[in-house]
């Protein structure tokens, strides 16, 4: 962590998992607390690549005509939809919808961004923002297993089976972590799944089974860490 320096986020690596933060006093309406904005290279990817995920959905309900807006949800594609009337003699204006490349570059631009107001003036700034990352690295397991994993609310009655259910999704995120770990998080969560789920065989009489699907560096990667290969 680092709270002495200057720093440009543009000459940081995205590699770089270093914790960069600015520690303040700030006192709202007579209440001391401290200021802690704080810039993480990692949590910074990961912003992008929702905001990337929600720019495409964006586009589709563009192409689909559905362009409205829920508004309980923070993060609901439409947000970056705008929209323009277009009158020429006073009549009934005709609404086009377009996508609002100056709000996705502004949100852009606050991307590894964090900032917590906490009361707890004598406590350790580690021991604080250790506790704070853990908050959108949680929120990242339940958007990893609901879209990519694709878990679901269980209709289930018997505790054996609720129970194996729980279990199921929670064995595949473990899973996936080692994964990423052993790649050493130089692969987004839907290039490793993406890729798992390629590794198809034909089995070829006298032959035995041959791969089909498309070798790359990450599957030379994943055989690696694996100890075997399939491709040959």
């Amino acid at each position: 962590m680092y709270d002495d320096k200057v720093v440009d986020p543009a000459e940081i690596s995205k590699d770089d998992e270093t914790i960069y933060y600015k520690n303040t006093p700030y006192t709202p309406k007579d209440l001391p607390q401290r200021l802690i904005i704080t810039y993480s290279p990692k949590y910074a990817k990961y912003r992008k690549s929702i905001r990337e995920k929600q720019v495409e959905r964006a586009k589709l309900m563009l192409e689909r005509g559905s362009t409205k807006k829920e508004r309980r949800n923070p993060n609901d594609p439409a947000g970056f939809l705008g929209s323009i009337a277009v009158t020429d003699d006073g009549e009934t204006a005709n609404v086009y919808n377009y996508l609002n490349t100056e709000k996705i570059d502004e949100e852009a631009k606050y991307d590894g961004m964090y900032a917590v107001s906490t009361d707890l003036l004598d406590d350790n700034v580690s021991e604080i923002l250790s506790i704070s990352e853990k908050r959108w690295q949680i929120e990242e397991c339940f958007r990893i297993m609901k879209t990519e994993l694709e878990a679901r609310p269980v209709f289930l009655q018997r505790t054996d089976r609720i129970t194996s259910h729980f279990l199921t999704c929670f064995l595949a995120l473990i899973i996936y972590r080692y994964l990423e770990k052993f790649l050493e998080h130089k692969y987004t969560c839907e290039e490793i799944l993406k890729t798992l789920k390629d590794f198809n065989f034909a089995y070829i009489k006298e032959q035995g089974f041959i791969p089909l699907y498309k070798r790359t560096d990450l599957t030379d990667k994943l055989h690696e860490i694996c100890h075997f290969n399939t491709d040959f």
